[in-house]
């Protein structure tokens, strides 16, 4: 027998018995699940020539909602304040349905706390961005995270959130 290539693909594998068991993770939907900004200090605060110190902190959460979907949000919380005056804060919960087939179990978890958070950060940066012009300060403009180096130095830390808890990032 010579050997050839007999014509058989991964494709072909993976539909051999009728069902497609092929891994795939894709994102649903997305949109704001929480948004609050608060000026409370307006308009004195605009008066205040000093920049405001600004504090961001980030929290990941995932949990399962029904039968191959997962919501993962992502929670930005950022406080301003100028000479101990609050200038603005701002409460952001930008969540994403993510549909997961065929993964294995020890990839859910770093999918949904690491990949699934990058591919929501951008529309979050910029419905936080808008929220904070909109309030009558300069965009406040994030820089690009890296969650999956987040997930996996939390991980050698021994921090290991679950999924369905809310994990600080």
């Amino acid at each position: 027998m010579d050997d050839q290539d007999n014509g058989v693909t991964a494709a072909d594998t993976a539909f051999a018995n009728g069902e497609d068991t092929t891994p795939a993770a894709g994102l649903i939907s997305q949109y704001i699940k929480d948004l609050s900004f608060e000026n409370p200090n307006a308009p004195a605060v605009y008066q205040n020539p000093t920049p405001p110190a600004i504090d961001v902190q980030f929290n990941i959460g995932a949990a399962q909602v029904g039968d191959e979907v997962h919501e993962v949000v992502l929670k930005i919380d950022v406080r301003a304040e100028t000479d101990g005056q609050v200038a603005f804060i701002v409460d952001l919960s930008y969540a994403g349905l993510f549909g997961l087939r065929n993964i294995p179990g020890e990839h859910v978890q770093p999918f949904l706390l690491g990949e699934a958070p990058r591919l929501l950060f951008p529309f979050a940066r910029r419905v936080l961005s808008d929220a904070v012009r909109d309030g009558g300060f300069p965009p406040l403009l994030l820089e690009p995270i890296d969650f999956a180096q987040l997930y996996l130095q939390q991980s050698e830390q021994g921090v290991q959130p679950n999924v369905g808890d809310f994990g600080q990032a």
